[in-house]
């Protein structure tokens, strides 16, 4: 079956307004932040969301309980929070500037910034630098990564509630967004742009295929 994905960054916490890397660890959503997913809310309104996901981050669950209650069709499904979901975990470097951890995680290896690695080295590499500059080895190596992540996307595809045609809410992260779109978003988007808090991207997921050729990018950070 065919499924409709409109997968939401959550709204703008107190982390993302400092500069700081925030994976695993929670900070609650600025005003800001609450706008972000009011907005959501209202731009996703008549959409009839069959079914409702979000990581088991308190950021992410208000961002869908917001989205949730401003939705205009007759029959909200039920909030299903999973730690598949969750943004990429950062292990050592949870919570610290984020232009100081991707310096740790990039200088041995000639790189200074998070986008030097990307073009260098690849999108993959920013995780598996980041796990080696980790002196716990805590962070989430890229294949640790994309392991969860392909399990959050199996818990969507077995879901027996939906049927061909229908619409799922994902409440997601910036840097999970982002590593899907470099997975599998063609040629036409700027991936140099990370999602806005509260934008909405949308993939169509076919649920016979291989997770690596699951996903098509239908748009991006609206």
């Amino acid at each position: 079956m065919l499924l409709h994905i409109h997968a939401v960054r959550h709204g703008q916490t107190y982390f993302n307004r400092y500069n700081r890397l925030q994976g695993w660890t929670n900070a609650p959503l600025t005003e800001d932040g609450l706008d972000d997913a009011d907005r959501a809310g209202r731009k996703l309104a008549g959409v009839p969301f069959r079914a409702a996901y979000c990581s088991d981050t308190t950021r992410a669950q208000e961002t869908a309980r917001r989205i949730l209650s401003a939705n205009l069709t007759p029959d909200r499904p039920e909030l299903v929070s999973d730690m598949h979901f969750r943004e990429q975990f950062y292990g050592y470097f949870e919570g610290q500037d984020m232009s100081l951890a991707w310096w740790a995680a990039g200088a041995p290896h000639g790189a200074k910034t998070y986008n030097e690695i990307v073009e260098r080295f690849g999108l993959g590499a920013t995780r598996d630098f980041l796990k080696e500059a980790d002196p716990f080895s805590d962070a989430e190596s890229d294949a640790e990564y994309w392991e969860r992540i392909e399990g959050g996307f199996a818990l969507i595809a077995g879901d027996g509630r939906l049927a061909d045609g229908d619409h799922v809410l994902l409440i997601s992260h910036g840097n999970t967004l982002l590593s899907l779109m470099h997975r599998f978003a063609g040629k036409g988007y700027d991936l140099s742009v990370r999602p806005a808090n509260g934008s909405v991207t949308v993939f169509d997921m076919d649920t016979d295929l291989p997770f690596e050729r699951a996903l098509t990018v239908v748009s991006y950070n609206q």
